[in-house]
């Protein structure tokens, strides 16, 4: 018998590539900017059906949040039959999705828009449906057939469970079903997942649920829904996690669902600041003009997908008003002043006198050596530059977002 040693070597290095892909954790080219769209469950929780969701699909395009950024239609939880069939299979509705959810994936996908799916680790959902605990690897080929590109997999009934093997089971399930799909862990940052979640998934909730509160928690009878603020004051402890194709996910947006304009304007700057995943809770068809505007500013979205996803950091904090910081590609830097203070405050800011230095980016601005010309991503005009006192009055929780350019 002749062997040839080189051939056996390159045989055997194969196989390992083999292997090693077969067993990846998730497909590492996805979300390398946070994931934009929208969600169901904000506004509709389980009342969803075929004919409302084709109209928010269409209205989704119509409206300009497709061409602003907007990309993934996302149905939360309520859209499976309370039991499996008689394969171990999850069935779509059939009184709210009569011609079944592939037929509906099949008409998200023909708006060019990515369609998205929800199910739990847990054995039932948080709504009482199905949950995929010991159907994980069926559930991804189910998912893969019907054209899914994006799966939130939330974390109820879960008792027994250890998260990190729940979730990356799950992953693996995905990876082996062979349908490249975005992995959103929704645990609830319970276990700390911005620590180990990196290569299972390419987001992670990082706190509880978001409420329809701009500054106060809402007690929901047994449980607590955050307020943007408390969920911002959580953020800044965990922002080293957080990078190209692995997004700290701070909730989904609550814009457009009841909070005054200028609180809707601070929470979505924040969450753009944040390189937080967008995913919009409101009514489509329902947007006010000032929501629209919200949503597709586009010049405030482009430092949410910026391609170095360093999420920001707090600056300055002093009497409510504080100073939020985002390094970004080509030198440029945001500057996000929030007046937190529930009054209106007069702000006078000397560059010169503050250096911008991040350790996490490896990046610095100092203000004495360089100017910078400021635009105003909201007012979409120029403010002078850093050579001078910024001076300004912010209104109650609201804010002004800069972008800073070499001049």
């Amino acid at each position: 018998m002749n062997i040839n040693p080189k051939g056996l070597l390159l045989t055997l290095a194969v196989t390992i590539v083999s292997t090693a892909s077969l067993f990846a954790q998730k497909f590492e080219e996805l979300a390398q900017t946070p994931p934009m769209g929208w969600n169901s469950w904000n506004t509709f929780q389980t009342n969803i059906d075929e004919p409302l969701l084709k109209g928010m699909v269409d209205t989704y395009v119509s409206s300009g949040m497709k061409d602003a950024g907007y990309v993934y239609f996302v149905l939360d939880d309520g859209w499976m039959s309370m039991e499996r069939d008689q394969n171990g299979n999850l069935v779509a509705d059939p009184k709210k999705f009569p011609n079944g959810m592939k037929e509906f994936a099949d008409y998200v996908h023909s708006k060019g828009l990515k369609f998205g799916i929800y199910n739990c680790a847990g054995t039932k959902t948080c709504a009482g449906y199905p949950g995929t605990r010991g159907y994980e690897y069926q559930d991804a080929r189910l998912y893969a057939s019907w054209g899914v590109d994006y799966l939130k997999f939330d974390w109820c009934n879960t008792d027994g469970e250890n998260a990190i093997e729940a979730y990356k089971t799950m992953s693996k399930a995905i990876r082996a079903a062979g349908r490249p799909m975005v992995f959103s862990l929704c645990e609830w940052g319970q276990h700390k997942p911005w620590r180990w979640a990196k290569n299972v998934g390419q987001l992670w909730r990082s706190t509880g649920d978001i409420g329809l509160g701009f500054e106060k928690n809402i007690n929901k009878g047994g449980w607590t829904a955050l307020s943007v603020l408390s969920i911002l004051d959580q953020q800044d402890s965990i922002r080293q996690y957080a990078g190209p194709g692995h997004w700290n996910d701070p909730d989904m947006l609550e814009v457009g669902n009841g909070m005054k304009v200028n609180e809707d304007k601070a929470h979505f700057s924040l969450w753009c600041m944040l390189a937080a995943p967008l995913m919009a809770g409101n009514d489509l068809r329902k947007m006010s003009d000032q929501t629209r505007e919200i949503l597709t500013n586009k010049d405030v979205i482009a430092l949410d997908q910026d391609p170095m996803g360093v999420e920001a950091f707090r600056f300055y904090a002093f009497d409510g008003i504080e100073i939020w910081v985002k390094p970004l590609s080509n030198n440029e830097l945001a500057v996000c002043f929030l007046n937190r203070s529930g009054r209106p405050q007069q702000v006078s800011y000397n560059w010169k006198g503050h250096p911008m230095v991040d350790a996490v980016s490896n990046t610095s601005f100092d203000f004495t050596q360089t100017t910078y010309k400021m635009h105003d991503l909201w007012s979409k005009k120029e403010v002078g530059s850093t050579a001078k006192t910024f001076d300004e009055t912010i209104p109650a929780d609201d804010v002004i977002v800069l972008k800073l350019t070499k001049e």
